[in-house]
């Protein structure tokens, strides 16, 4: 009897492994969390393109710059303040001057301008049902790298979910063109790729700081360093390659007064909500969990396209839907694998 009691008595969870495990649920929450209110985010961005001048043809090369200008600097400005009143500005600067914050910057630097800038011109010259597939495969290049970076071991059955992940986001998105496909097109999947690599450097970029850095910290690095490149940079070159053509400097001026500008912004404020679950979620449940199940915004995207803009609900949605839920079954797994993070998949 008492070997029996000692038996049964070894089998439940410690107060520590109850409460790591706690933790690493709190980390896929939050990653699922961050996938459906950045579809919101895409939603928002696409409606900009109806406005003016966001919808000249002229101006397409300089559009993605722009939006991606707005868009982080307003989510710049919500977690400065948000780290502000929390009393927090101390750490960021601290952060911005250590190592770890280095590793954060570094992220940013190719998340902001790979990822996001790839992402935002994908959208403009392809459209977001060829581009959300092509950018959802960036928990692939993140877990590839984290493999040799952060020592992170992918299991293989983490490796098929993550396989059955990107197949559902595919099967979900992916719809073959009408026609011959023009050049504008392949440079539209030239950035999505460029995305797809971008995001998933940052994130394993992001991790290795955040071992050392709060994630509402690394996030208000990665929007003040993106920015700061967009605003200082990225838009005036743009600007000098586009305008004289399209109408000068005044055009800056269109931009700024536009409706389409709000809502870019609106995305931006959406987007950090976004990035701040995100973040959070790599650093709690590990990097390539938190991006498998973060790459779900392609099917909460067409679901909420069907709510807002009553599109069919086809069967390329059905089984993608069901394909997805399989994968992040097979990545989250036994609940208790969960407790070393940085090991299990």
């Amino acid at each position: 009897m008492r070997v029996a009691a000692s038996a049964i008595g070894a089998a439940q969870p410690s107060l520590q492994e109850k409460n790591a495990l706690n933790y690493a649920k709190k980390g896929i929450i939050l990653a699922l969390l961050s996938g459906m209110i950045f579809s919101l985010d895409s939603l928002l961005v696409e409606k900009s393109k109806e406005a003016h001048p966001f919808n000249r043809p002229e101006l397409l090369l300089l559009v993605p710059f722009i939006c991606a200008l707005a868009h982080d600097f307003s989510a710049a400005l919500l977690t400065t303040l948000a780290n502000l009143r929390a009393g927090r500005i101390k750490d960021l600067g601290r952060s911005l001057l250590s190592k770890p914050g280095r590793y954060v910057i570094a992220g940013a630097l190719i998340g902001s301008t790979c990822g996001m800038g790839g992402y935002m011109a994908a959208i403009q010259l392809a459209g977001p049902a060829y581009v959300l597939p092509v950018t959802s495969l960036y928990p692939a290049v993140a877990a590839v790298l984290a493999v040799f970076t952060i020592k992170e071991r992918i299991t293989p059955r983490a490796w098929a979910g993550l396989a059955f992940c990107v197949a559902g986001v595919i099967t979900v998105g992916y719809t073959a063109p009408q026609g011959e496909t023009s050049g504008i097109f392949y440079a539209g999947m030239a950035f999505a790729a460029l995305a797809a690599l971008g995001w998933g450097a940052e994130g394993v970029c992001a991790t290795s700081g955040m071992d050392f850095i709060e994630p509402v910290i690394a996030l208000n690095i990665y929007y003040i360093v993106s920015t700061t490149i967009y605003l200082c940079i990225l838009v005036p070159v743009m600007s000098l390659v586009v305008l004289p053509a399209a109408g000068g400097i005044t055009v800056l001026a269109e931009f700024a007064l536009s409706p389409g500008l709000l809502f870019v912004a609106l995305a931006g404020c959406v987007g950090s909500f976004s990035y701040q679950c995100w973040y959070k979620a790599m650093n709690m449940t590990g990097v390539s969990r938190a991006m498998a199940l973060n790459i779900t915004y392609a099917l909460w995207g067409i679901i909420f396209a069907a709510i807002f803009t009553r599109a069919e609900i086809t069967l390329n949605l059905i089984i993608g839907a069901l394909v997805i839920l399989g994968g992040m079954f097979l990545i989250i797994g036994n609940p208790r694998d969960m407790l070393n993070l940085r090991k299990s998949g």
